[in-house]
This record gives structure tokens, C-alpha cells and sequence, in this order.
């Protein structure tokens, strides 16, 4: 363990201390991620396998230590692969998965899991000893490493002439991440016997439905609570959770929603100017499809989403706009 002065620092020593060979681990959160920023994206672009949890807290100002997602979701274009979780067991089973995929694709992974509501709770969970996890993670072999008998430069300057060759290897990377997500959260159920869907995205009570709602995290709990109510009432309505938010797994959203009427977004960050983040991506994957997509903005600063918030954005699903509740 290495005591930092800061989290710029933080992520310096995480990549100081992966060239040399090493699995690599760090933590931060809301303004420490701002700070963070800057070498979170050297991290990727030298293809680092670094594995970070990120406790979701909102961005000041004003001044606010609670909960959404603005944080990492202003690092979406940053090259880390961004998994979330919707528990701490789904926390504790998805980072001992992303160091697999990480060093697989060779990009750094981030596992969200929602500040306060996850980060500082208790809840029963199982934890896995080292020995199954030393059987479930191969032996860590690096690309490359910093070794004073075999010298080599890491991070040198890329002129105009390769600069997009690199970034052009980084998007194929997430490319093939999608594939290496959904093979390990498979290897994870057969020997674990616990999975979240595919890895990229987990479905619940959508057979038949014709209505879904659409987040990430923990909020994916009460929405479950409120689908269920809804259906009792015989309206036919189902969750869809994205896991992977990057990459972002448009095939599988396009497939998972070709059957619905209503996809209703519940948004824990806003792009001001526009609209919540995981609804603009929605469209944009769904754009050859018919469905309405009605954009709802919850829980910005730790604000309680209630199962009376998200019933309320089912009755306004055909109303134009974005709804803040």
C-alpha cells in the first residue's frame, strides 16, 4: 500500500506500480475522480490493466458528499472500461471478474458501485478465499514491463502520424471487451454459481412486457420492487439493468427492447445542455427502432428515488420532455 497526497497522485503510482508488473488496485470517488481525471486517461491510453472501484458520489458546486453517477460518467470517454454494480455482492464478485477481463484487453476497469447507498451500508454477502480466487484469475502475465536488464520506453510521444493508430487500438480493445465481459461472467456462474445477467446486461420480469425501465446500480432494487407492484396491476412491465456501461452494449440493448412500447430511463447524471447520459446513449443505439424513450432525471445529490418517483415516471411515459423527480 502506498500513502498518496493526492489522487492525481493516486493513479500515478497505480500506473508506476502496473508497468512494473503488478496487479494494481486503487479507490476514489467524486471530487477525487475530478482530480484523478487528467492521468485516468494516461492509465488507459498506455493499456494499463489497472482495476479501480469508484463509489459514486456528485460533483460540487454547490457542495454535496451523496450520491448519483456524475462522476464516473464524466470519465465515459476516458478508455476505462466502467462496470456498476447493483450490490456489495455484486461489487465484491465484479472486481475479482474485471482484473480477468482487464488483463485480457489490456484497459484499465472501473466497478461503480453507488456512494453511501452501497459504500457505507452493511448487507450479507460471500466472500470468496484467495485460493478460489487464485483459481478462478490465470497468473498475471504484463505486455510489457519496466525491467532495468531489458529497458524499454513506456508512454513516449505520439506524433500526428500514429496518434490515431493508438486510439484506434483502444476502441478495438472495448471491442473485443464485450466479448471477454460476457466470457468471464460465464466462467464466474459455472464455478461461483452466481451471475448478473451476461455481464453486459441483466433483464427482470421483460417476457411479454411492453414497458421497461432502463438504469444502473442500486437503484435497480426498488425499481424491481415497483415493477412488481405494477404487474400485480396487470400492466406489463420489466427492468432492463446495464452493467457495462462501457463498453456500451448496443446489441444487446437493441435486442433486449425490440419488443417494448415505453423504455423509461432513469437517469442518476445529466449532460446539462442536453439530457441524461445513459438516455442519449439509449437513443442512439436505438435509433432504427420504434420505441419511445422517455428521459427521467432522479436522484442527483443522494436525492432518495423512491417506488413512489418511479411509478410517477411510469404515468408521464408519453409525456414530451425530460422529467425531473
Amino acid at each position: 500500500m502506498i500513502y498518496v497526497e493526492s489522487e492525481h497522485s493516486a493513479m500515478a503510482a497505480a500506473i508506476g506500480a502496473s508497468v512494473t508488473g503488478v496487479r494494481t488496485f486503487t479507490a476514489t470517488c467524486s471530487q477525487g475522480l475530478m482530480l484523478m481525471s487528467e492521468v485516468c486517461f494516461i492509465a488507459a491510453g498506455m493499456r494499463l490493466p489497472i482495476v479501480m472501484a469508484v463509489a459514486n458520489r456528485a460533483i460540487s458546486a454547490p457542495i454535496n458528499i451523496w450520491n448519483d453517477q456524475s462522476d464516473s460518467l464524466a470519465q465515459r470517454d476516458s478508455g476505462w472500461i466502467q462496470l456498476y454494480a447493483e450490490s456489495a455482492q455484486e461489487a465484491h464478485d465484479t472486481i475479482i471478474q474485471a482484473y480477468k477481463i482487464a488483463e485480457k484487453v489490456f484497459l484499465p476497469v472501473m466497478v461503480c458501485v453507488d456512494g453511501f447507498t452501497l459504500s457505507h451500508v452493511w448487507e450479507n454477502a460471500d466472500l470468496l478465499d484467495q485460493k478460489d480466487v487464485d483459481n478462478f484469475l490465470p497468473k498475471f502475465k504484463p505486455m510489457f514491463t519496466l525491467d532495468p536488464e531489458k529497458p524499454v520506453t513506456m508512454g513516449p510521444i505520439a506524433f500526428p502520424n500514429t496518434y490515431m493508430e493508438f486510439k484506434q487500438q483502444q476502441e478495438e480493445a472495448m471491442k473485443t471487451a464485450l466479448k471477454e465481459i460476457v466470457k468471464t461472467s460465464k466462467e464466474f456462474k459455472s464455478k461461483f454459481k452466481r451471475n448478473y445477467g451476461n455481464g453486459l446486461v441483466e433483464t427482470y420480469n421483460l417476457k411479454g412486457a411492453k414497458t421497461a425501465y432502463v438504469c444502473m446500480g442500486s437503484v435497480c432494487t426498488t425499481v424491481r420492487g415497483a415493477v412488481d407492484d405494477l404487474n400485480r396491476e396487470g400492466k406489463k412491465v420489466g427492468l432492463i439493468k446495464i452493467k457495462s456501461f462501457r463498453p456500451f452494449p448496443k446489441e444487446d440493448l437493441v435486442s433486449v427492447c425490440k419488443n417494448l412500447k415505453n423504455v423509461i430511463v432513469l437517469d442518476k447524471a445529466v449532460s446539462p445542455g442536453n439530457e441524461g447520459v445513459i438516455c442519449t446513449e439509449l437513443k442512439a443505439a436505438l435509433q432504427n427502432q420504434k420505441t419511445n424513450i422517455k428521459g427521467v432525471i432522479v436522484g442527483l445529490g443522494g436525492r432518495d428515488v423512491t417506488k413512489y418517483s418511479i411509478l410517477k415516471a411510469f404515468k408521464n411515459r408519453d409525456k414530451k420532455g425530460v422529467d425531473w423527480l
